[in-house]
């Protein structure tokens, strides 16, 4: 694809903006994982373990995002690690990833317009419709901002993202001078951080090691979507210096916002305190609002209800562009119908998008009517982004392999992932603790439940299923390091498979 606007029927437009990519890659990485459940991370492994364990997620994804980067920027193309699996791996990953990303984010999408009805109601005056209702509401804007441009998606994940941005830096500033008591009276130093018997401080090093695990699954649920920076590359106006400006802008983001930020929760909030048991979903339990309050803010609940609501509209916004553009990327690759590729004059793939629209609609209705059947329909997706990290490892590691074995020249990348090969193997074996340990309280306590465990881990089986069905249909194999396309035309289709397969 060429920078120019001049598209053809099947084109997306390449119209997101820097600001726009760099934006899109923060709001991935905050979102109410921060506002919300970082509390329970805190009173689960205190505030040192949480630290820890965000720190060492954090890390896993930082070099996750690099490794992206380095194959976004060489082959800048929507839908990235589908394609990227497909070309460097094996095509039936390809259509695995694809299908259970763009599966992930449509539940993402029912839920968070069924969250944002709740978080509405928090205010009386908003309560003179239904929730039903202001799901619907939700769902219109959301499409509407996806259909018109993505041009009119990166600007308003923008300012979206930029809401969530100011808040957590006022959060630091007031948390800081709350610290040393300018605001919020006496000085609270060190108090509070060692305070008791705290998790960490007080555990056996077997103990220790659990609690961290423990917050690794929090932490990893917090960051997902730090991918769509992948997912953008293929409509930036200049990918080569978009995407790794972003990527780049990653691990200091994680260390701002998440890390300084519960540094800040933990001087400021006992990890005994009840609020923060379980991290529970009453803006009031949020210690973001803890922390407002305690420095004098009255507003602090109300305001705080009006970021999470914008967090929860962005993140149904991003997914349902993530999931448009999966579905469209698929449909080009011929690993899905290729009308799906189709877009309209604004670069738009419309029918992606209401296929999307129409399924998110769909699991919205099955969730009121059966609450045991939209468990289990979650519970399918509910691995699918570690799993998705898992494909971004793999592939890079197979994309630089390929990269040496086909005597490409390394210093020609015009982005190259940090300390490769460890980056991606590091990131790999993680990904691969975390799918593993889902299940931590079973591993705590000993006690098997059948049906916890199936709920758990039903995201794996459904993985396979579409992996073992492409690979039985099309009997593909993995591609010979020697046969890898490193051509960079991003033109496949279903027809083409033995290019990457022979």
């Amino acid at each position: 694809m060429s920078n120019n606007t001049t598209q053809t029927q099947n084109s997306v437009q390449r119209h997101l903006k820097d600001r726009h990519i760099s934006m899109i890659a923060i709001g991935g990485a905050i979102g109410t994982g921060l506002f919300m459940t970082s509390g329970g991370a805190i009173h689960d492994a205190g505030p040192l373990g949480a630290l820890l364990g965000y720190s060492i997620i954090g890390i896993m994804v930082f070099f996750l995002m690099t490794s992206l980067g380095e194959m976004a920027t060489y082959l800048p193309v929507t839908g990235s690690f589908s394609t990227y699996a497909t070309r460097f791996v094996d095509p039936s990953l390809g259509f695995a990833l694809g299908w259970n990303y763009w599966f992930n984010w449509v539940i993402t999408v029912a839920a968070d317009v069924t969250i944002a009805a709740q978080v509405i109601g928090y205010w009386e005056p908003m309560q003179f419709l239904p929730p039903w209702a202001w799901s619907c509401i939700f769902m219109v804007i959301i499409f509407s901002l996806n259909a018109l441009s993505v041009q009119v998606y990166g600007e308003s994940e923008y300012w979206f993202a930029f809401i969530k941005v100011a808040t957590v830096i006022i959060f630091i500033i007031v948390g800081l001078l709350t610290i040393v008591g300018i605001m919020g009276g006496q000085a609270v130093g060190f108090d509070v951080f060692t305070k008791g018997d705290a998790p960490i401080l007080g555990d056996s090093m077997g103990g220790s090691l659990l609690v961290i695990f423990g917050v690794f699954l929090i932490a990893g649920f917090s960051f997902q979507g730090t991918e769509l920076v992948g997912i953008t590359a293929g409509e930036s106006e200049n990918p080569e210096r978009a995407v790794p400006k972003a990527i780049k802008q990653v691990f200091w983001r994680i260390l701002l916002f998440y890390i300084l930020a519960i540094f800040i929760i933990g001087m400021l909030i006992p990890y005994d305190h009840s609020a923060l048991m379980g991290g529970g979903d009453d803006i009031a339990t949020s210690p973001f609002t803890l922390v407002f309050k305690n420095a004098g803010l009255a507003f602090a609940a109300s305001f705080m209800n009006a970021v999470i609501l914008t967090s929860v509209l962005s993140a149904g916004n991003s997914g349902m562009y993530a999931s448009t553009r999966m579905l469209y990327s698929m449909g080009k690759d011929g690993l899905a119908a290729r009308s799906f590729s189709k877009t309209n004059r604004n670069g738009t793939p419309l029918i992606s998008m209401l296929t999307t629209a129409a399924v998110v609609i769909l699991i919205f209705i099955v969730q009121h009517i059966s609450g045991n059947a939209y468990e289990y329909i979650v519970a399918a997706s509910g691995l699918t982004g570690f799993i998705a990290w898992l494909g971004i490892a793999i592939s890079h590691y197979r994309f630089r392999k390929a990269f040496a074995v086909q005597n490409y020249d390394v210093s020609k990348l015009k982005y190259q992932a940090k300390w490769f090969p460890f980056g991606p193997v590091l990131a790999l074996i993680l990904c691969i603790v975390v799918i593993i340990g889902q299940d931590v309280d079973f591993i705590q306590s000993g006690d098997f439940d059948l049906n916890r465990f199936f709920i758990t881990y039903m995201g794996i089986p459904v993985f396979l299923f579409f992996f073992l069905y492409h690979k039985i249909k099309y009997r593909t194999k993995m591609i010979p390091l020697e046969k890898v396309n490193l051509d960079q035309d991003i033109t496949m289709d279903e027809k083409n498979f033995h290019k990457y397969v022979d």
